[in-house]
């Protein structure tokens, strides 16, 4: 979809980021808006919700980000402390800005905050991701994303249950797109870089002979029980496969607190690494056998590569990735984990096909969209 001038008036576009799941539904939208004859001017603004250098720099050199051009620092804290900062400084820099348009992407805490300034500034909100839900709202994410949802203007959704979500919530169906997932424009733009990755010789592993682990929510990673439960299951697979686990800051730290590092060090099989940037990681995944993990963005990169994908929850806000793709839910019941882990080891794990719009394509999609309503 080629997006053609019809205004020499440039629109200020901001999309605010804040967190390693941001960054990649992010960069297309940005490379969509800088083509040629594009009414927008993009224009980067970080909340710093995330600012270790394992979760952001590296993902921006990968991604091939342009540097923020405003970078808030807010740094840690509880959620409500995080969307406070967060607020107190969008209100001051999007004002100082004059944005035509405000884009928020996923369920983040600086995707709320986003939200509710541009909302209290009357700002024409853009939600990227809209529509999800896990109907579990235990987890924070819930909470944001459906209350970004009530304020957005556009709702741009990456499948079809997302719509019915928004109608059934009162959502204005003018507003409702189905356009696609830009987290998987990024795998595809990014896959001849992901191919050439060395990560494999440098982990000493061999393509479809490993299974990749990441955890990290706190329904597993705070609760001592489903922890051990997790642990069992892995206990008993990396006798079968080894398993690579880039374990997340706040993981290796609940791992300390808990006690359970020294658990996981003795495994023979259990590879623990530092966090990986997104062409590494990526390959790591492609290349692996299985996954296992709590997020719910791995569940779409999984379902577009083919892999089997074992998801260490209750629930999931992406249903389309079990419907449709190679996604299974197991909770955190050891015995499930192990019998999912054996039907990929004897070759009857489920096949999937990648679903609807997920083409590489969604943010020339809303940019064509945009470009459209905003003259």
């Amino acid at each position: 979809m080629a997006i053609k001038k019809k205004s020499k008036k440039k629109f200020k576009a901001v999309i605010i980021v804040g967190a390693r799941p941001n960054f990649m539904k992010a960069s297309p939208l940005i490379r969509a808006m800088n083509s040629d004859g594009g009414i927008f001017e993009s224009i980067l603004l970080h909340t710093g919700q995330h600012y270790d250098s394992l979760m952001n720099d590296v993902f921006f050199k990968d991604l091939d980000l342009p540097k923020p051009l405003f970078f808030l620092g807010v740094g840690s804290g509880t959620h409500i402390q995080q969307i406070a900062k967060s607020m107190l400084a969008l209100e001051e820099t999007l004002v100082k800005i004059k944005a035509d348009l405000v884009i928020v992407v996923g369920d983040v805490n600086s995707t709320l905050a986003g939200a509710l300034a541009a909302k209290k500034l009357s700002i024409p909100l853009v939600h990227v991701e809209a529509g999800l839900r896990s109907f579990d709202e235990a987890m924070p994410e819930e909470i944001n994303r459906t209350l970004t949802d009530r304020m957005a203007n556009f709702l741009f959704t990456t499948e079809e249950s997302a719509n019915r979500n928004l109608v059934k919530e009162g959502v204005n169906p003018q507003k409702i797109h189905f356009v696609g997932n830009t987290m998987i424009d990024s795998l595809h733009y990014h896959m001849p870089q992901i191919s050439k990755s060395f990560i494999l010789n440098k982990l000493s592993l061999d393509k479809n002979n490993y299974a990749v682990l990441t955890m990290h929510r706190p329904s597993n990673v705070d609760n001592k029980n489903h922890f051990l439960n997790i642990f069992e299951a892995l206990y008993s697979i990396q006798k079968k496969i080894t398993i690579v686990f880039p374990v997340h800051p706040r993981t290796r730290k609940q791992m300390e607190e808990l006690g359970f590092e020294k658990k996981f060090k003795n495994l023979k099989n259990l590879v623990l690494i530092e966090p990986l940037g997104y062409i590494d990681f990526m390959k790591l995944v492609s290349d692996s056998r299985l996954v296992f993990t709590d997020s719910g963005g791995l569940q779409e990169e999984t379902t577009t590569l083919g892999i089997p994908c074992i998801t260490l929850r209750e629930n999931t806000e992406r249903p389309v990735t079990v419907e449709v793709g190679t996604n299974v839910i197991v909770g955190t019941d050891a015995q499930k984990i192990i019998q999912e882990a054996q039907s990929v080891f004897d070759g009857k794990f489920k096949k999937g096909r990648i679903p609807q719009h997920w083409d590489g394509k969604t943010a020339l999609r809303i940019i064509g969209i945009l470009s459209e309503k905003m003259i």
